[in-house]
């Protein structure tokens, strides 16, 4: 099979190092190859959060926050991302060196190191039970196979394909415009819950380590940074209190701003009203 390259009038007089595809544009190529006509990536709730009838609400996206695993967090959210079809078992076959510059691997490491990094990661999905894989026999090439979101090792499916189950959408647009490149944790695992709710939504802090499974700090952290970053919009309001010492109490009210959307909307539209 002949791998596609970028198109250029010329490549001559260019070294290697300075033709070579990077993160971005690895990444551009396999979502614009895997997800052209889709502008929103689907992901069931449950992983951010488990239903109310639940022992404890906390779910995956939890232990990736507890144990401070961004890179591994934005492996798996580009893994959905670019896995568009039930054909193949919902699986993304790649050269190992491929999805070591897909998830971002090589950016912090040589080649060897890059290629080490991408199975420690995987590894720590598959712990999770949020994917198989493997390698395929005598290649380079690895498989990735997504489990269902909740971590219980179930077959995946794409939701909102003949089922109702619960879903977030997260934007294209955080690659396209490598805005997650940036991102920190904090701010990712907020952005994901925000997409769970409705506009308006209101987050005391201190109830977070009951509903989602990780600190009031972190959570006024990820507010904080999706705020400065232009990803929400924050309304403060005002309550009487007449015990409190200034007479009154506040609250934030936090609305994510186009092209991200809240769950029931649909996908915004430049100059059109939204639905």
């Amino acid at each position: 099979m002949v791998t596609p390259v970028s198109e250029q009038t010329s490549w001559e007089g260019l070294t290697p190092e300075e033709v070579a595809a990077g993160v971005a544009e690895t990444q551009k190529f396999l979502l614009d190859r895997k997800a052209t006509h889709r502008s929103h990536v689907p992901v069931r709730r449950d992983f951010v959060q488990l239903p109310p009838r639940a022992e404890s609400r906390h779910s995956l996206l939890a232990q990736f926050v507890q144990g401070r695993d961004a890179r591994g967090l934005k492996a798996y959210l580009f893994i959905i991302a670019i896995t568009s079809s039930d054909l193949d078992g919902w699986s993304t076959t790649l050269n190992s060196s491929v999805w070591a510059r897909a998830i971002g691997a090589t950016a912090t490491a040589e080649p060897t190191g890059a290629r080490a990094a991408v199975n420690k990661i995987f590894d720590r999905l598959q712990k999770r039970r949020l994917i198989n894989y493997g390698r395929v026999p005598g290649t380079h090439d690895i498989r990735v196979t997504l489990l269902r979101e909740d971590g219980r090792g179930g077959e995946y499916t794409r939701p909102g394909r003949e089922n109702r189950d619960p879903y977030l959408k997260i934007s294209r647009d955080l690659w396209d415009s490598r805005a997650i490149d940036d991102l920190g944790l904090p701010g990712l695992a907020m952005l994901l819950v925000l997409s769970c709710e409705r506009p308006g939504f209101e987050l005391p802090p201190e109830r977070t380590p009951d509903w989602y499974g990780w600190s009031a700090d972190t959570t006024e952290r990820g507010f904080k940074e999706l705020a400065r970053k232009g990803f929400i919009e924050v309304k403060k309001t005002f309550k009487s209190a007449p015990t409190s010492p200034r007479g009154y109490t506040h609250s934030n009210r936090y609305t994510l701003l186009p092209p991200h959307i809240h769950r029931g909307r649909s996908t915004p539209q430049i100059d059109a009203p939204v639905s």
